[in-house]
C-alpha cells in the first residue's frame, strides 16, 4: 500500500510540471517557467487532497440525500462537490484560469429514474 501511495504522489508531482513545460511560452524566462511549474505542483499537492475529501463527503452525503430527498437533489450534491477544478495549473497561477472549488451543476434529466423504476 505504501508503494502505491508513493507512486501516486510521484505521478502527481511530475505530471503538472511536465504539462507546464510542454505548454511553455517563449516570452517567459526559464526561471519564471520553473517558478510557475513549481508553484503549480505545490499548489496541486495541497489543493487536490482537499478537493478529494470534499468530493468524498459530498458522495457520502448524497447517499442520505438519495434516500430522504430524491434523485434531483442527489445529482446536484454530487455535481457541486465533485465537479470543478481538481488541479492548480500554470494558467491558474498566471491568472488566465480561475479555480472553481464548487462545480457547476448540469441540467437534471428525470428520465433516469423513470427507466430505473419501470
Amino acid at each position: 500500500m505504501k508503494r502505491f501511495v508513493a507512486i501516486v504522489v510521484a505521478f502527481l508531482l511530475v505530471l503538472p510540471s511536465a504539462v507546464s513545460w510542454a505548454d511553455s511560452d517563449a516570452e517567459q524566462s526559464t526561471l519564471s517557467q520553473i517558478g510557475i511549474g513549481t508553484g503549480s505542483v505545490v499548489g496541486s499537492v495541497i489543493y487536490f487532497p482537499i478537493k478529494a475529501v470534499f468530493c468524498g463527503l459530498g458522495g457520502l452525503g448524497s447517499i442520505y440525500t438519495r434516500i430522504f430527498v430524491g434523485s434531483k437533489a442527489t445529482h446536484e450534491m454530487v455535481s457541486a462537490s465533485c465537479r470543478g477544478t481538481w488541479a492548480i495549473t500554470p494558467d491558474t497561477l498566471r491568472g488566465e484560469e480561475s479555480v472553481t472549488f464548487i462545480g457547476d451543476v448540469p441540467p437534471y434529466e428525470d428520465d433516469v429514474d423513470a427507466v430505473a423504476w419501470e
